[in-house]
This record gives C-alpha cells, sequence and structure tokens, in this order.
C-alpha cells in the first residue's frame, strides 16, 4: 500500500463508499442529528483508542452535536477503500480538522481513522470507527486542564476545551 491513493483509481463501488464518509463529515459539521443518527446502526460501536472503553451511537451522536466542539473545516486523506461482496466497506484514513471549542479558540487536529459499513437498503450505514488522534502539542487550551472527547466525525476526537 502506498500514503497517498487515488479516488480515480477506485471503482465505482469503493468511490461511492468514499463519498459516504465525506457526507458523514459534512453532517458532523452542521451538526445534523437526526441525520447523523440515521446514518449509523442502532448496534454501532466505536473506540477512539485514546479512552478507556468503546463507545455506542448515542454518544456518537452527542460527540458531534451541544457542547461539543464546533467541526469548521476539515480535509480528509484516503489510505484504504476496501468492498467486500457488495456489503461490508472498510475505510482507513487520515483527517485534518479545525475544530472550536465551547467558549475556546480554534485548534487544528489530526488524527488517523477506520471506519466499518454495512451496505442496508442501497445506502451505507457505519457499524462501527476506531481510530486515535496524533499527538497535538501543547497548548494553552490542553494548559488549562483539556480533555479528549468525541468529535468531529462521530466520535473522532479532539480537546474539548474544558
Amino acid at each position: 500500500m502506498t500514503d497517498t491513493l487515488s479516488i480515480t483509481d477506485l471503482s465505482p463501488e469503493q468511490q461511492e463508499l468514499w463519498q459516504r464518509v465525506n457526507e458523514l463529515w459534512a453532517l458532523s459539521q452542521s451538526r445534523d442529528e437526526p441525520t447523523i443518527e440515521a446514518a449509523l446502526h442502532p448496534r454501532y460501536v466505536g473506540w477512539d483508542m485514546s479512552a478507556r472503553v468503546p463507545h455506542d451511537r448515542e454518544a456518537a451522536v452527542a460527540s458531534v452535536s451541544g457542547r461539543s466542539p464546533q467541526l469548521t473545516a476539515y480535509a480528509l486523506q484516503p489510505r484504504s477503500v476496501q468492498v467486500y461482496d457488495h456489503q461490508v466497506g472498510v475505510v482507513h484514513y487520515g483527517y485534518t480538522a479545525t475544530v472550536v471549542p465551547r467558549g475556546g479558540k480554534p485548534m487544528d487536529v489530526s488524527g488517523k481513522w477506520t471506519e466499518v459499513y454495512l451496505k442496508q437498503g442501497g445506502t451505507w450505514i457505519m457499524i462501527a470507527v476506531s481510530g486515535r488522534p496524533d499527538a497535538q502539542p501543547a497548548s494553552p487550551i490542553a494548559d488549562e486542564g483539556a480533555t479528549s472527547s468525541r468529535s468531529p466525525l462521530p466520535s473522532a476526537p479532539v480537546p474539548d476545551g474544558g
């Protein structure tokens, strides 16, 4: 495998799956809770590898709404997009994003993420995620006791600003 993946080299089915990943990031940016919830399988399980335990769909939706940091910009770097038997999709990618913790200053974050999808009724439904943020340099927010939380994508980790 290479560091970069050209979307144009993907099959139409793989391109459709990659498009779904991008759609979910856009939904997270707009904080469209009902559509995000519908995009996650009822038995969805994710694990931010920085967290002690995995989380469920309810926690994932909460991670991109309410008091969670606001996603203001992002870029995704696909590393692998695989589809198995036209039913299961696995996507590995890197991300960079700008988030704004409630009452805080914009922060640039990055990380690596893996997402697993199941195709139901012609739509890719997320069933699992796992990943972690890259090590972040010390910042004034971190110095104030910031902790990791889930956002900008259902459960992608960013500091929450306390």
